[in-house]
């Protein structure tokens, strides 16, 4: 991990860490994924099953079962996205990568990375990708002066 690195180098100090802010290890946060992406895990599909098990129902209650066919995909679908980056997350911290903003690739602050351990980018980059489904930054340069 490059902050790892970095921090076994003289008086560097660890990217992810500050004076301020007491440092977490990886294996904290790794553990936070696990978990998180065992209990997204879980819920996929649940939504789903209970109205599959209805069976036939009234004509007249049609519209309201397909209401809550669609409002259960929009979740399963949230629910992939978030395992998609879940998923994203663990792979940066087997690669070593985990904790550096994809953009700036500047750390990004344990606060955050405790509030959010399957974050991208750091605030700054965040706001910057906005509400953006796919979570990318979109074909903007990367900032510059950080």
């Amino acid at each position: 991990m490059r902050a790892l690195r970095n921090a076994t180098e003289g008086k560097k100090m660890n990217k992810r860490a500050s004076s301020s802010e007491p440092a977490i290890s990886t294996e904290t946060y790794h553990r936070m994924l696990l978990e998180k992406r065992e209990q997204v895990l879980t819920g996929l599909g649940v939504k789903f099953d209970t109205l599959a098990k209805m069976g036939r129902v009234a004509e007249e209650d049609q519209a309201q079962i397909s209401h809550d066919e669609f409002i259960s995909l929009q979740l399963n679908s949230l629910d992939y996205l978030q395992l998609r980056l879940v998923e994203e997350a663990l792979d940066r911290v087997q690669s070593g990568d985990y904790g550096v903003c994809l953009s700036c690739e500047q750390p990004i602050p344990p606060k955050r990375l405790q509030a959010v351990p399957w974050a991208r980018y750091c605030v700054q980059c965040q706001e910057i990708v906005g509400m953006n489904p796919d979570g990318e930054m979109e074909s903007r340069p990367r900032l510059l002066g950080r």
